[in-house]
């Protein structure tokens, strides 16, 4: 009976021992297992600590990318700006040169029509002052022309005409500006001086001259210095002044 109770109580103790080295050997595992799940999330803790210092590194250079980026949309909205106002105003121009450009054409269309009506004038007139002339000069006496050297009225002298308009009356009397251009208009001009045959033959022909009526001649004052109106300048003191025409 003693012997019984003596292996029990060995194998009670083998137990007590063997249950105390399970315990351990459990505790031992887990504390090894609580290192290895250390060591995992220490690894997946600094990874995701390099991962989180690439964001923010990523998310600095797209921060700086964007607001580079708002400075060019600033810069191009600027620019678009400033563009379209120029299309603006190039545009008011184009329209204002069209505008202009129909205006000079219109101009154009009537100055040709001016310049055409003026041609035919100026043929008409000049067939018209050609038969002047020839009737002037070669007037018809039954149907029979005959040519003389002046037209009626006028004087020969030397190779040169002559004609004096003695218009008494106040009334009729010329400027020297109208004078000339009523001679112009018959196909003349102003007496020019320059010898002394054409001297006294003015002087002969102005037989009612006097100190308060005369005849214009074609001089006159420019710059201070009489000229005749052939440019060349006076060399003779003429007695002949002239005051009326």
């Amino acid at each position: 009976m003693g012997l019984r109770i003596y292996f029990t109580s060995v194998i009670t103790e083998n137990d007590a021992k063997l249950m105390s080295e399970i315990q351990q050997l459990e505790t031992l595992m887990q504390h090894l297992n609580l290192s290895k799940d250390n060591e995992t999330l220490l690894a997946a803790i600094q990874h995701l600590t390099n991962l989180n210092d690439k964001l923010s590194s990523d998310n600095e250079k797209l921060r700086r990318d964007y607001n580079n980026l708002t400075v060019q949309l600033g810069d191009l909205t600027q620019n678009y700006t400033v563009l379209e106002s120029k299309i603006t105003n190039l545009t008011t121009d184009v329209q204002n040169l069209r505008t202009q450009n129909l205006q000079l054409e219109t101009q154009r269309k009537n100055l040709t029509k001016r310049i055409q009506d003026m041609e035919t004038n100026w043929n008409e007139l000049n067939v018209s002052r050609a038969q002047w002339s020839i009737d002037a000069y070669c007037p018809k006496t039954s149907n029979v022309r005959q040519c003389k050297a002046c037209q009626d009225g006028w004087e020969l002298t030397g190779s040169n005409c002559y004609v004096i308009h003695d218009d008494a009356d106040s009334a009729d009397q010329k400027t020297w500006e109208e004078a000339r251009q009523d001679c112009r208009g018959k196909s003349s001009d102003l007496v020019v001086v320059h010898s002394q045959e054409e001297q006294t033959t003015l002087n002969t022909y102005s037989w009612h001259s006097s100190e308060t009526v005369g005849y214009w001649i074609g001089l006159r004052a420019e710059g201070g210095r009489w000229k005749w109106i052939d440019g060349s300048d006076l060399t003779l003191l003429d007695t002949t002044t002239s005051s009326s025409y």
